[in-house]
């Protein structure tokens, strides 16, 4: 049967006879149906398998990730069932069950659902790996909420507790802490970090709550919880990470440290109130899958032999610069990683510390008490420091105290939200810093951003016109020779095309002649035309390298990087 789908995908061009033959080389090494393996491999989309499939079995086809299905059908086939057999019901037609399967001539598991049940059994068809999903999804993550629903059932008041006053929130607090919600909250938390996702979303609708996962810098939706327990979810996430849970009008921000599965993680909390109620987003910090190396951050080559150059000075102001959420804090840790050692004092003064760095003095900001970056700065030049980082530079204040810092021989290392490394000039003297200071203590600055890499499983050669290629502000010119991917969406990177994220780096070190610019307060195009002129490498350029070389897409470059 399985070389009948082989030689189906062979006459529709969708794959080639090398390609099936690996495929079924694999399969027979690592085993599951040669639809799921081929998806794996990248030969095929999974929307195609399920398409053929239902040609090779003569039953429908149903792409499981555009349907929502409904609770009351899921009860009809246990999970035991569906696991057993690589099932999941879809829909029902009267006495009539349309079931979903990985392979609908197994009469053997029609006829064992059709004793289970008591209904007739329809069989459908989907890719063996979309059925694994959708078991996942409405069966496992239902059970927590079936169970949930269950014991908040027996818990008598816990829907009142909901609605009293704010002042009674504690009492709730007593319930959500020792109930089945924590199961939830739980699974939640556990489930995000096994998909390593950076951050985890949890959003009340009008008439819906709704959980979503950031994987690669892309949001799924993964669970809806029941509506009536979002007062108690909240409640139990700011219990965890020590909030007022009394609190629902201002945002609040907080920590939690768990041991998930062994491994040690921390999960950064912040919550606003919003219009039907609190939303809540967790960071989360995951030191076993974060590299604080600089070499594996995406530096090329030039790039990072500058910027290793700059970091080694005994004194000075190096910045890294981009917008939020663009990885200036694991390049500022990275960067840290390196030239620490126990020669070395260094300082940190962060807002929120995201990671704890062995040998480094992290000191997190409290603006409550008065502890803000200026007055940490103030203190730590008595610390006797060798090396501080400030986690931003956003006011006059704070960079005038980092440049008499750099003046009174320590390496400061910082962040600036600008849009390149040039237009950080320009923002320092706009805070009203002298020019005069910023070109006597400036050593380097560096602008990133983070690009989403392309699947290496499921990427596939794309041919794009010069047109299209200009209007994007692509010269033609500079693609002579290389491929284009993209990435057509496989199981590796859940359909999206894409896997991983990856920096680009634009690097500009601080010549004699960019000082000379400074002095004369040159505009930002002037110290880009310097800049590029002594070698350095724009934003641009660098997403077209790491799209010469098949790492990123034309998408990715056109969304991260604009064409002077």
């Amino acid at each position: 049967m399985a070389q009948k789908l082989g030689e189906i995908l062979i006459r529709a061009g969708v794959i080639t006879e090398e390609q099936l033959n690996q495929a079924l080389a694999e399969q027979k090494r690592s085993g599951g149906r040669l639809g799921s393996v081929l998806i794996n491999l990248g030969f095929a989309a999974e929307e195609e398998i399920t398409e053929y499939l239902g040609k090779q079995y003569g039953v429908p086809a149903v792409n499981l990730t555009e349907q929502e299905i409904d609770r009351s059908v899921l009860r009809l086939i246990p999970a035991t069932v569906a696991e057993k057999y690589e099932v999941i019901p879809f829909s029902r037609d009267g006495k009539t069950i349309n079931v979903v399967m990985a392979n609908p001539a197994n009469l053997f598991a029609i006829e064992d659902i059709k004793f289970t049940t008591g209904f007739e059994v329809r069989p459908m068809v989907a890719a063996e790996h979309s059925i694994k999903r959708a078991i996942e999804q409405y069966y496992h993550h239902q059970a927590v909420l079936d169970r949930v629903m269950s014991e908040m059932e027996k818990t008598e008041g816990v829907e009142v507790l909901e609605d009293k006053k704010e002042e009674e929130g504690g009492d709730l607090a007593a319930q959500v802490q020792s109930g089945p919600v924590v199961q939830l909250v739980n699974k939640i938390l556990t489930d995000g970090v096994d998909k390593q996702v950076s951050d985890i979303q949890i959003e009340p609708y009008e008439k819906e709550m709704k959980v979503r996962y950031r994987i690669d810098g892309i949001l799924h939706e993964v669970m809806k919880p029941p509506f009536n327990l979002r007062k108690a979810i909240i409640s139990r996430i700011k219990i965890m990470s020590k909030l007022k849970i009394a609190e629902k009008r201002l945002p609040q921000d907080g920590r939690i440290s768990v041991k998930i599965r062994g491994k040690p993680i921390d999960f950064r909390i912040s919550t606003i109130p919003t219009m039907w109620g609190e939303k809540v987003s967790l960071r989360v910090l995951d030191r076993s899958i974060v590299s604080f190396d600089l070499g594996i951050l995406g530096f090329d080559e030039e790039a990072l032999l500058h910027y290793n150059q700059a970091i080694i000075n005994p004194y000075g102001i190096v910045l890294v610069t981009g917008p939020t959420g663009c990885g200036k804090t694991t390049t500022l840790y990275a960067t840290l990683s390196k030239i620490n050692s126990p020669g070395v004092n260094i300082i940190t003064a962060e807002d929120p510390v995201e990671y704890s760095l062995l040998g480094v003095n992290q000191v997190q900001m409290k603006e409550q008490v008065g502890l803000n970056f200026v007055s940490a700065l103030r203190s730590y030049v008595r610390q006797d420091p060798d090396i501080i980082m400030v986690g931003e530079i956003r006011d006059h204040e704070t960079a005038e105290i980092a440049i008499r810092a750099s003046l009174t021989g320590h390496l400061v290392l910082s962040t600036v939200h600008t849009n390149s490394a040039p237009a950080t000039i320009t923002r320092l003297i706009n805070m009203g810093v002298e020019p005069f200071l910023i070109a006597c203590t400036l050593i380097l600055v560096e602008s990133q951003r983070l690009v989403k890499k392309t699947c290496t499983h499921c990427r596939e050669p794309q041919k794009m016109a010069p047109e299209y290629l200009k209007s994007l502000g692509v010269d033609p010119g500079d693609l002579d020779g290389a491929t284009l991917y993209k990435g057509r969406g496989c199981s590796h990177c859940h359909s999206t095309g894409y896997r991983g994220r990856t920096g680009i780096f634009e690097v500009m070190p601080i010549t004699a002649k960019i000082r000379e610019l400074i002095l004369d307060r040159a505009s930002t195009d002037e110290l880009t035309d310097e800049a590029e002129r002594e070698g350095m490498i724009p934003l641009r350029k660098a997403a077209l390298s790491k799209l010469k070389k098949g790492i990123i897409d034309l998408d990715e470059l056109a969304r991260e990087t604009v064409e002077r």
